[in-house]
């Protein structure tokens, strides 16, 4: 049986983790989920019209700021600036909300689009949906561990390519 990482340390963790980003740190942003289905696509995978999303939601997260990118290419200097949004998986579920690849997040007026989803952060190295019980060392290893967070590492994107807003006439 595993010594750490029970239910009610669980709870003291997902407590601590609520009261530091909601209270302390305090880094807002808004994810715009993308609607697959009414959302018209090429035969390239792209979206080739308008892009419809699901209503906004207001979310708590840490956030990695990278480092400014300035590439040249045939079109001349581009900009880009990645981005790391570290969401805490309690407060997804209480939202409903799953961010996923081509969802975009709002953050200080700019536009950022998911690139790359993570959700193998466990807390005490267990994920309780998957207990094998069938170990007879370990049994009721359900009761224990922790999906903590999603972690989506995101690149900007110009307002006028998401279509949330009316940037040009």
């Amino acid at each position: 049986m595993a010594l750490y990482g029970t239910q009610r340390d669980v709870s003291l963790f997902r407590h601590l983790n609520r009261e530091l980003l909601g209270d302390i740190i305090t880094q807002q942003c808004v994810l715009y989920s993308l609607k697959a289905a009414e959302t018209r696509v090429n035969i390239y995978g792209e979206a080739s019209g308008e892009r419809y999303y699901n209503e906004p939601i207001l979310l708590n997260a840490l956030i990695d700021r990278g480092d400014n990118l300035s590439p040249v290419d045939d079109m001349g200097v581009t900009f880009d600036k990645p981005l790391t949004f570290k969401f805490f998986r309690d407060d997804l579920v209480d939202a409903d909300a799953v961010p996923k690849v081509g969802d975009v997040v709002m953050w200080y007026e700019n536009y950022f689009e998911i690139d790359n989803v993570n959700d193998n952060q466990l807390f005490a190295g267990k994920d309780p949906r998957y207990p094998y019980n069938m170990n007879p060392l370990n049994p009721g290893l359900d009761n224990f561990g922790m999906n903590v967070s999603i972690v989506c590492s995101a690149h900007y994107v110009p307002a006028d390519k998401v279509q949330i807003t009316k940037e040009r006439l």
